[in-house]
């Protein structure tokens, strides 16, 4: 079957120097591109930034070139970066814990969190749905982000170079997550830890209850959890967040915190 034609975008002199300027920001030379066609005044080449305009085109845009395909192929490059990245700095870990580490270190939270820290969202060419989704702003923050991964791959050499480029981007941002992961093991992970413990004194599995206390989409204390353990549901702690799952994992991270403080046992409620 022949493989659909594609136009490539058209992208405007001020565009270029915007994307330019993104990628120098990222620690990425402009000129590195693998396009054939040469740069001129405005920085890269429309040929050489058609995978990076591609990337932060999000499906909603309507475009025939989207960030769908390079977010496919930025899944598989992200986490073989990130296992040469634990490779190369945490080589003393064992599988196990850096099985754990790697999946921190490729989730959608720290796809999203990255490029906040970046500033991609302005970039981002979205349709108007999309735009006027803030709570679903996360969502579409990862997706890009994961399409940029492909993106870099690709134009910096693919197979011949593009892996040590994703590398010489990601590997700042994983060096400061995994020394606040490695400090804090269960971050993020707070309610599997918390139901660890409680499992392991007998005291059985935790009991969550979330309300919504706030109907604005984005508002980070939206919902109210409060969870519970032990006998008749004696100790607790609660919790918000954005959604139901965020605020229950500040309750159990707030629960962990009390029952790892000197002297303390969750106290009775």
């Amino acid at each position: 079957m022949a493989q659909e034609f594609r136009p490539l975008p058209v992208i405007s002199a001020e565009r270029r120097q915007g994307l330019g300027a993104f990628l120098a920001g990222l620690g990425l030379d402009p000129a590195d591109a693998g396009a054939p066609a040469a740069p001129d005044a405005a920085g890269d080449s429309p040929e050489a930034l058609a995978p990076i305009e591609e990337a932060l085109t999000h499906s909603s845009a309507g475009r025939p070139r989207n960030h769908e395909q390079l977010e496919f192929l930025g899944d598989a490059v992200l986490r073989l970066a990130a296992t040469e990245f634990l490779a190369r700095h945490h080589s003393d870990l064992a599988v196990g814990q850096r099985s754990a580490l790697r999946a921190q270190l490729v989730s959608d939270r720290w796809l999203a969190e990255l490029a906040e820290d970046h500033g991609l969202a302005p970039l981002l060419r979205l349709g108007p749905m999309a735009l006027g989704d803030a709570s679903g702003r996360a969502t579409v923050l990862a997706e890009c982000c994961e399409a940029l991964v492909g993106a870099i791959y690709q134009s910096r050499g693919g197979s011949q170079g593009g892996l040590e480029a994703v590398l010489r981007w990601l590997t700042p941002a994983w060096q400061r997550s995994s020394a606040e992961l490695l400090a804090d093991p269960d971050r993020h992970n707070w309610k599997t830890a918390l139901q660890e413990w409680t499992q392991g004194q007998g005291l059985g599995l935790p009991h969550y209850s979330s309300a919504e206390i706030s109907r604005r989409h984005g508002d980070p204390r939206r919902f109210q959890s409060q969870v519970r353990w032990g006998e008749a549901a004696g100790h607790g702690a609660e919790g918000w967040g954005g959604s139901r799952r965020e605020a229950e994992q500040q309750a159990a991270r707030a629960a962990l915190a009390e029952l790892k403080r000197p002297g303390g046992s969750g106290g009775e409620r």
